[in-house]
Protein backbone atom coordinates (compact mmCIF):
# COMPACT_ATOMS: atom_id res chain seq x y z
CA UNK A 1 0.00 0.00 0.00
CA UNK A 2 2.76 2.40 0.89
CA UNK A 3 4.96 3.39 3.75
CA UNK A 4 4.33 5.81 6.57
CA UNK A 5 6.71 7.15 9.18
CA UNK A 6 6.68 9.46 12.17
CA UNK A 7 9.38 11.88 13.29
CA UNK A 8 9.62 14.73 15.81
CA UNK A 9 11.94 17.54 14.82
CA UNK A 10 12.22 20.99 16.47
CA UNK A 11 8.66 20.74 17.78
CA UNK A 12 7.27 19.89 14.34
CA UNK A 13 5.48 16.62 13.69
CA UNK A 14 6.50 15.10 10.37
CA UNK A 15 4.70 12.32 8.56
CA UNK A 16 4.81 10.76 5.11
CA UNK A 17 2.36 8.57 3.24
CA UNK A 18 2.34 6.84 -0.13
CA UNK A 19 -0.64 5.45 -2.01
CA UNK A 20 -0.61 3.64 -5.38
CA UNK A 21 -2.84 4.28 -8.34
CA UNK A 22 -5.25 1.81 -9.87
CA UNK A 23 -6.06 0.94 -13.48
CA UNK A 24 -9.81 1.35 -13.54
CA UNK A 25 -12.20 -1.49 -12.82
CA UNK A 26 -12.65 -5.15 -13.54
CA UNK A 27 -16.32 -4.73 -12.72
CA UNK A 28 -18.53 -1.73 -12.01
CA UNK A 29 -22.29 -1.37 -11.69
CA UNK A 30 -25.07 -1.55 -9.13
CA UNK A 31 -25.50 -4.46 -6.76
CA UNK A 32 -28.15 -5.62 -4.33
CA UNK A 33 -27.19 -5.69 -0.67
CA UNK A 34 -29.19 -5.24 2.51
CA UNK A 35 -32.43 -4.81 0.64
CA UNK A 36 -31.19 -1.95 -1.53
CA UNK A 37 -29.11 -1.19 -4.61
CA UNK A 38 -25.59 0.15 -4.19
CA UNK A 39 -23.15 1.44 -6.77
CA UNK A 40 -20.02 -0.65 -6.51
CA UNK A 41 -16.81 -1.64 -8.22
CA UNK A 42 -13.94 -4.10 -8.21
CA UNK A 43 -10.69 -2.23 -8.79
CA UNK A 44 -7.70 -3.43 -10.81
CA UNK A 45 -4.63 -2.34 -8.81
CA UNK A 46 -1.69 -0.67 -10.54
CA UNK A 47 1.70 -0.17 -8.85
CA UNK A 48 3.10 1.78 -11.82
CA UNK A 49 2.15 5.17 -10.42
CA UNK A 50 1.77 6.61 -6.92
CA UNK A 51 1.05 9.74 -4.90
CA UNK A 52 3.38 10.82 -2.11
CA UNK A 53 2.40 13.09 0.76
CA UNK A 54 4.50 14.83 3.40
CA UNK A 55 2.90 16.78 6.22
CA UNK A 56 4.56 19.10 8.72
CA UNK A 57 2.36 19.89 11.69
CA UNK A 58 2.83 22.47 14.42
CA UNK A 59 0.66 23.97 17.14
CA UNK A 60 2.10 27.37 16.19
CA UNK A 61 0.67 27.32 12.65
CA UNK A 62 -2.84 28.85 12.33
CA UNK A 63 -4.07 26.54 9.59
CA UNK A 64 -3.17 23.59 7.39
CA UNK A 65 -2.38 24.46 3.75
CA UNK A 66 -1.53 22.33 0.74
CA UNK A 67 0.96 22.49 -2.10
CA UNK A 68 0.07 22.44 -4.95
CA UNK A 69 -2.79 24.70 -3.86
CA UNK A 70 -5.36 23.12 -6.21
CA UNK A 71 -5.25 19.74 -4.44
CA UNK A 72 -8.08 20.74 -2.13
CA UNK A 73 -9.57 17.24 -1.82
CA UNK A 74 -6.40 15.96 -0.19
CA UNK A 75 -6.33 19.05 2.04
CA UNK A 76 -9.92 18.42 3.15
CA UNK A 77 -9.07 14.78 3.89
CA UNK A 78 -6.04 15.80 5.95
CA UNK A 79 -8.08 18.32 7.95
CA UNK A 80 -10.82 15.73 8.55
CA UNK A 81 -8.23 13.25 9.77
CA UNK A 82 -6.85 15.79 12.24
CA UNK A 83 -10.39 16.36 13.50
CA UNK A 84 -11.06 12.63 13.87
CA UNK A 85 -7.82 12.27 15.83
CA UNK A 86 -8.72 15.20 18.08
CA UNK A 87 -5.71 17.29 17.04
CA UNK A 88 -7.41 19.82 14.77
CA UNK A 89 -5.55 22.63 16.55
CA UNK A 90 -2.46 21.74 14.52
CA UNK A 91 -1.64 23.67 11.36
CA UNK A 92 1.18 23.34 8.89
CA UNK A 93 1.84 22.33 5.31
CA UNK A 94 0.76 19.28 3.32
CA UNK A 95 2.96 18.68 0.26
CA UNK A 96 1.92 16.30 -2.50
CA UNK A 97 3.90 14.85 -5.36
CA UNK A 98 3.59 11.89 -7.67
CA UNK A 99 3.14 10.66 -11.20
CA UNK A 100 -0.53 9.64 -11.38
CA UNK A 101 -2.02 11.26 -14.48
CA UNK A 102 -5.14 13.35 -13.82
CA UNK A 103 -8.44 12.65 -15.59
CA UNK A 104 -7.44 9.26 -16.99
CA UNK A 105 -9.26 6.97 -14.59
CA UNK A 106 -6.12 6.00 -12.69
CA UNK A 107 -7.47 7.23 -9.35
CA UNK A 108 -5.24 10.29 -9.02
CA UNK A 109 -7.62 12.00 -6.59
CA UNK A 110 -7.97 8.95 -4.36
CA UNK A 111 -4.21 8.38 -4.42
CA UNK A 112 -3.66 11.95 -3.20
CA UNK A 113 -6.40 11.71 -0.58
CA UNK A 114 -5.23 8.34 0.76
CA UNK A 115 -1.59 9.42 0.89
CA UNK A 116 -2.59 12.60 2.75
CA UNK A 117 -4.57 10.66 5.36
CA UNK A 118 -1.68 8.24 5.88
CA UNK A 119 0.77 11.13 6.25
CA UNK A 120 -1.35 12.76 8.97
CA UNK A 121 -1.73 9.45 10.79
CA UNK A 122 2.03 8.97 10.63
CA UNK A 123 2.72 12.45 11.98
CA UNK A 124 0.33 11.89 14.85
CA UNK A 125 1.64 8.37 15.50
CA UNK A 126 -1.89 7.00 15.20
CA UNK A 127 -3.76 4.35 13.25
CA UNK A 128 -7.27 4.10 11.86
CA UNK A 129 -9.10 1.07 10.52
CA UNK A 130 -9.30 0.86 6.70
CA UNK A 131 -13.06 1.37 6.76
CA UNK A 132 -12.64 4.61 8.73
CA UNK A 133 -10.02 5.85 6.27
CA UNK A 134 -12.37 4.99 3.40
CA UNK A 135 -15.17 7.05 4.96
CA UNK A 136 -12.88 10.05 5.38
CA UNK A 137 -11.82 9.68 1.74
CA UNK A 138 -15.35 9.49 0.36
CA UNK A 139 -16.36 12.56 2.39
CA UNK A 140 -13.44 14.46 0.86
CA UNK A 141 -14.06 13.54 -2.78
CA UNK A 142 -17.68 12.28 -3.06
CA UNK A 143 -16.53 8.97 -4.55
CA UNK A 144 -13.39 7.05 -3.71
CA UNK A 145 -11.53 3.92 -4.73
CA UNK A 146 -10.58 1.18 -2.23
CA UNK A 147 -6.83 1.84 -2.38
CA UNK A 148 -6.50 1.40 1.38
CA UNK A 149 -7.56 -2.25 0.93
CA UNK A 150 -4.44 -3.08 -1.02
CA UNK A 151 -4.16 -6.69 0.10
CA UNK A 152 -7.39 -8.20 -1.26
CA UNK A 153 -10.19 -7.91 -3.79
CA UNK A 154 -13.42 -6.21 -2.79
CA UNK A 155 -16.75 -5.22 -4.21
CA UNK A 156 -16.66 -1.67 -2.89
CA UNK A 157 -19.39 0.96 -2.66
CA UNK A 158 -17.33 3.88 -3.94
CA UNK A 159 -19.92 6.56 -3.15
CA UNK A 160 -20.47 5.28 0.38
CA UNK A 161 -16.98 4.17 1.40
CA UNK A 162 -18.20 0.74 2.51
CA UNK A 163 -17.45 -2.84 1.52
CA UNK A 164 -20.33 -4.61 -0.22
CA UNK A 165 -18.50 -7.93 -0.38
CA UNK A 166 -15.02 -9.00 0.67
CA UNK A 167 -13.73 -11.81 -1.55
CA UNK A 168 -10.93 -12.58 0.96
CA UNK A 169 -8.42 -13.23 -1.80
CA UNK A 170 -5.62 -11.20 -3.37
CA UNK A 171 -5.83 -10.21 -7.01
CA UNK A 172 -4.77 -13.17 -9.18
CA UNK A 173 -1.73 -12.50 -11.32
CA UNK A 174 -2.58 -10.80 -14.60
CA UNK A 175 -0.35 -9.36 -17.29
CA UNK A 176 -1.75 -5.93 -18.12
CA UNK A 177 -1.05 -4.12 -21.39
CA UNK A 178 -2.44 -0.68 -20.63
CA UNK A 179 -3.03 2.34 -22.83
CA UNK A 180 -5.14 5.47 -23.02
CA UNK A 181 -8.09 5.21 -25.39
CA UNK A 182 -8.44 9.00 -25.82
CA UNK A 183 -6.39 12.16 -25.36
CA UNK A 184 -8.78 14.28 -23.32
CA UNK A 185 -9.06 14.39 -19.55
CA UNK A 186 -12.34 13.41 -17.89
CA UNK A 187 -13.80 15.10 -14.83
CA UNK A 188 -15.06 12.04 -12.99
CA UNK A 189 -17.35 13.94 -10.64
CA UNK A 190 -18.89 15.86 -13.55
CA UNK A 191 -20.03 12.61 -15.16
CA UNK A 192 -23.67 11.83 -14.40
CA UNK A 193 -24.03 8.51 -12.56
CA UNK A 194 -24.94 5.72 -14.96
CA UNK A 195 -28.64 4.86 -14.97
CA UNK A 196 -28.69 1.12 -15.48
CA UNK A 197 -31.77 -0.62 -16.80
CA UNK A 198 -33.36 -3.75 -15.33
CA UNK A 199 -31.53 -6.06 -17.72
CA UNK A 200 -28.15 -4.55 -16.79
CA UNK A 201 -28.91 -4.86 -13.06
CA UNK A 202 -29.63 -8.55 -13.57
CA UNK A 203 -26.34 -8.86 -15.46
CA UNK A 204 -24.50 -7.33 -12.51
CA UNK A 205 -26.12 -9.87 -10.18
CA UNK A 206 -24.76 -12.70 -12.34
CA UNK A 207 -21.35 -11.05 -12.79
CA UNK A 208 -20.98 -10.66 -9.03
CA UNK A 209 -21.52 -14.38 -8.56
CA UNK A 210 -19.09 -15.18 -11.35
CA UNK A 211 -16.54 -12.80 -9.82
CA UNK A 212 -16.85 -14.52 -6.44
CA UNK A 213 -16.24 -17.91 -8.05
CA UNK A 214 -13.40 -16.68 -10.26
CA UNK A 215 -11.52 -15.09 -7.36
CA UNK A 216 -11.99 -18.13 -5.14
CA UNK A 217 -10.64 -20.44 -7.84
CA UNK A 218 -8.02 -18.04 -9.16
CA UNK A 219 -9.68 -18.40 -12.57
CA UNK A 220 -8.18 -15.60 -14.63
CA UNK A 221 -9.92 -16.76 -17.81
CA UNK A 222 -13.27 -16.13 -16.14
CA UNK A 223 -11.94 -12.86 -14.75
CA UNK A 224 -11.15 -11.71 -18.29
CA UNK A 225 -14.69 -12.54 -19.43
CA UNK A 226 -16.18 -10.60 -16.51
CA UNK A 227 -14.01 -7.59 -17.26
CA UNK A 228 -15.04 -7.64 -20.92
CA UNK A 229 -18.73 -7.95 -20.02
CA UNK A 230 -18.50 -4.96 -17.67
CA UNK A 231 -16.66 -2.95 -20.34
CA UNK A 232 -19.41 -3.78 -22.85
CA UNK A 233 -22.13 -2.49 -20.53
CA UNK A 234 -20.14 0.69 -19.89
CA UNK A 235 -20.09 1.46 -23.62
CA UNK A 236 -23.62 2.85 -23.22
CA UNK A 237 -22.39 5.46 -20.73
CA UNK A 238 -18.75 6.30 -21.56
CA UNK A 239 -17.89 4.75 -24.93
CA UNK A 240 -14.31 3.65 -25.59
CA UNK A 241 -13.32 4.58 -29.16
CA UNK A 242 -12.79 1.60 -31.50
CA UNK A 243 -14.17 -0.76 -28.86
CA UNK A 244 -15.19 -3.42 -31.38
CA UNK A 245 -11.70 -3.33 -32.86
CA UNK A 246 -10.24 -3.77 -29.35
CA UNK A 247 -12.37 -6.89 -28.96
CA UNK A 248 -10.97 -8.18 -32.25
CA UNK A 249 -7.40 -7.45 -31.13
CA UNK A 250 -8.07 -9.29 -27.88
CA UNK A 251 -9.28 -12.33 -29.79
CA UNK A 252 -6.40 -12.22 -32.29
CA UNK A 253 -3.75 -11.95 -29.55
CA UNK A 254 -5.52 -14.51 -27.33
CA UNK A 255 -5.93 -12.04 -24.51
CA UNK A 256 -8.12 -12.92 -21.55
CA UNK A 257 -10.27 -9.86 -22.16
CA UNK A 258 -10.63 -6.10 -22.35
CA UNK A 259 -10.57 -3.92 -19.23
CA UNK A 260 -11.53 -0.24 -18.96
CA UNK A 261 -11.67 2.61 -16.50
CA UNK A 262 -15.43 3.10 -16.26
CA UNK A 263 -15.00 6.83 -15.64
CA UNK A 264 -11.76 7.51 -17.48
CA UNK A 265 -9.79 6.97 -20.68
CA UNK A 266 -7.51 4.17 -19.48
CA UNK A 267 -8.07 0.71 -20.95
CA UNK A 268 -6.11 -2.53 -21.14
CA UNK A 269 -5.82 -5.95 -22.62
CA UNK A 270 -5.41 -8.66 -19.99
CA UNK A 271 -3.15 -11.67 -20.50
CA UNK A 272 -2.34 -14.82 -18.58
CA UNK A 273 1.19 -14.72 -17.13
CA UNK A 274 3.62 -17.61 -17.56
CA UNK A 275 1.78 -18.99 -20.58
CA UNK A 276 3.78 -20.01 -23.65
CA UNK A 277 4.28 -17.20 -26.16
CA UNK A 278 2.69 -14.55 -23.92
CA UNK A 279 5.44 -12.12 -24.97
CA UNK A 280 4.65 -12.68 -28.65
CA UNK A 281 0.94 -12.27 -28.01
CA UNK A 282 1.42 -9.00 -26.16
CA UNK A 283 3.79 -7.74 -28.88
CA UNK A 284 1.15 -8.58 -31.50
CA UNK A 285 -1.45 -6.68 -29.50
CA UNK A 286 0.90 -3.70 -29.32
CA UNK A 287 1.31 -3.68 -33.09
CA UNK A 288 -2.43 -3.85 -33.63
CA UNK A 289 -2.98 -1.00 -31.18
CA UNK A 290 -0.44 1.06 -33.11
CA UNK A 291 -2.64 0.65 -36.18
CA UNK A 292 -5.27 2.57 -34.20
CA UNK A 293 -2.66 5.30 -33.48
CA UNK A 294 -2.32 4.04 -29.89
CA UNK A 295 1.47 4.00 -29.55
CA UNK A 296 1.98 4.69 -25.84
CA UNK A 297 1.64 1.46 -23.88
CA UNK A 298 2.53 0.46 -20.36
CA UNK A 299 2.84 -3.03 -19.06
CA UNK A 300 2.79 -4.47 -15.56
CA UNK A 301 1.82 -7.58 -13.62
CA UNK A 302 -1.17 -7.13 -11.35
CA UNK A 303 -1.48 -9.39 -8.34
CA UNK A 304 0.93 -10.93 -5.90
CA UNK A 305 4.67 -10.63 -6.63
CA UNK A 306 3.86 -7.84 -9.07
CA UNK A 307 6.54 -6.08 -11.04
CA UNK A 308 6.32 -3.01 -13.23
CA UNK A 309 7.85 -1.65 -16.41
CA UNK A 310 7.06 1.10 -18.87
CA UNK A 311 7.18 0.63 -22.64
CA UNK A 312 7.01 3.44 -25.15
CA UNK A 313 6.47 2.36 -28.74
CA UNK A 314 6.85 5.35 -31.06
Amino acid sequence: MGSVSTELEHGVLLGTGTAPSHHGELLQGVFEEGGGLHRGLVTLPCPLFASNATVRLSRWEPDLTVAPAWKTKALNAARSTLKVLGVSAYGGVLELSGDVAVGRGLGSSTSDVTAAILAVLAAAGRHLAPERIARIAVAAEAATDPLIYFDRMLLFAHREGTVIEDFHRPVPQLEVLGFSSADQEIDTLALPPARYNAWEIECFRALRGLMRRAVTRGDITELGRISTASARINQRFLPVPNFHRLLEIAAESEALGVQVAHSGTVAALLFAPHRPEVEKRMALAGRRLAELSITDHWRYTAGSDSHVSYVHNP
